[in-house]
């Protein structure tokens, strides 16, 4: 039996995940787990153990190996799970040497468990060109920026994916060109703080140079989608794609987190809710069916029911139609661990409060789509999404291919056709 990988978290660790098979699969591993975790909540790192000690018990003689965020900066708790044959960094995971170092290791029984190298220390990002999606896949993600130079307060991604790093604009250029001529309708660019993309490269390239070299020169490409970014550092070449390329899709989502000043302020964060609005409100006028999501916490230390209700009045002030809510989970090691917390049952409840504000911006956006007629990106029988990721569902229709259908209704969650 081959490598299965187990992907927690974000689209990062989804593109990854087809890295580590090759890797590990090339080095000769079989009957082996690669668990790919997350470090976003203490739900997420929960999650991946409950997961290696269910996947231990159904195949008591495969080896796991666990990677990913969680592993680079929970190495040791990981390595003293008796079900864990061995830890491997988040970096490390990219690399073919690690696999086969994991190989050597089970070949001749060490005892050593972790082979974490310091993600700190990372300063280039090599490009992987990916064969491995299988063909006609609907959508598939190409990775173009890892780690974060920014520090707020609530987040231990950095320390799991280090400093910002690119890959070079070429690259990019040549990874999706080969995607597209697979077949692979959509691409989305993906990274861990996207709009951070090409500050380490030579010319200090920006997020909207590279969507607009992508667009010039991979005119087979169907459909370009562009993962969360944040809003302050959105540059004027990507806002000139969003408005004069309809191949480049009108959706975006953001990484708002509050809609109070005082929290952003205390999470570190750089813009204010004024900037959100306004930048919400600048694009519209570019491009005025886009679709925003937004990534917001409920629940964050100092956070009072005042401050609570600004983030709930953002849902409409910024017309966000995606809304991903995070109950605040303090993770060690933050500065935000050490502030006064909120009880967990005022985070349960300010959070279910945004899911159901998110559930009803969704079917009022879902309202406004009737009689529109939309292309539809067929994802799975039964299953498709328009340019703006509203969910359809349709009858029929090869997946992976694009076709227009009219809207003519919607039963509160998906379109209808």
């Amino acid at each position: 039996m081959a490598v299965d990988v187990v992907t927690f978290g974000c689209r990062l660790n989804a593109f990854e995940a087809e890295v580590i098979r090759r890797e590990a699969e090339g080095a000769g591993l079989f009957d082996t787990i690669v668990i790919n975790s997350c470090a976003v909540t203490n739900e997420a790192v929960a999650q991946a153990r409950q997961s290696i000690r269910r996947l231990k018990r159904e195949r008591p003689e495969a080896r796991i190996v666990v990677t990913g965020c969680a592993a680079q900066t929970q190495s040791d708790m990981f390595a003293g799970m008796a079900e864990v044959d061995r830890v491997v960094g988040n970096d490390d995971k990219m690399r073919a040497s690690a696999w086969r170092e994991a190989r050597d290791a089970f070949d001749i029984g060490a005892s050593e468990k972790i082979a974490v190298s310091d993600i700190m220390a990372v300063k280039e990002m090599a490009p992987h060109l990916i064969d491995g999606f299988a063909a006609g896949l609907p959508r598939v993600f190409v990775q173009v920026q890892n780690g974060c130079d920014h520090r707020c307060t609530f987040c231990i991604i950095p320390y799991g994916r280090g400093n910002s790093r690119s890959v070079p604009m070429g690259a990019v250029v040549d990874q999706v060109r080969a995607l597209a001529q697979r077949g692979h309708a959509e691409i989305v660019l993906t990274g861990v703080d996207l709009t951070s993309y090409g500050a380490d490269l030579p010319g200090a390239p920006k997020l909207g140079m590279l969507t607009k070299q992508i667009l010039r020169h991979v005119p087979e490409l169907k459909r370009l989608r562009i993962s969360s970014i944040d809003s302050i550092e959105a540059d004027s070449d990507l806002l000139d794609a969003i408005a004069g390329d309809a191949r480049l899709m009108p959706h975006l989502h953001l990484s708002l987190q509050s809609g109070d000043d005082m929290i952003l302020k205390r999470m570190k964060r750089r813009h204010s809710r004024e900037h959100a609005i306004a930048f919400c409100e600048h694009v519209r006028r570019l491009r005025p069916d886009i679709a925003f999501g937004a990534d917001i916490i409920a629940g964050f230390p100092t956070e009072t029911e005042e401050m609570f209700s600004r983030s709930l009045d953002l849902v409409d002030e910024c017309g966000l139609t995606f809304l991903h809510v995070f109950p605040y989970s303090p993770r060690p090691g933050t500065p935000a661990a050490r502030m006064p917390q909120v009880t967990g049952a005022v985070i349960k409840e300010r959070a279910k409060r945004l899911r159901a504000a998110g559930e009803e911006a969704l079917r009022r956006r879902l309202q406004t789509e009737i009689g529109a007629t939309r292309e539809v990106l067929v994802e799975s029988e039964g299953q498709g999404r328009t340019e703006h990721y509203l969910p359809v569902a349709i009858a029929g229709g090869r997946v992976g291919s694009v076709v227009p259908l009219r809207i003519r209704g919607s039963d509160g969650e998906r379109l209808t056709v």
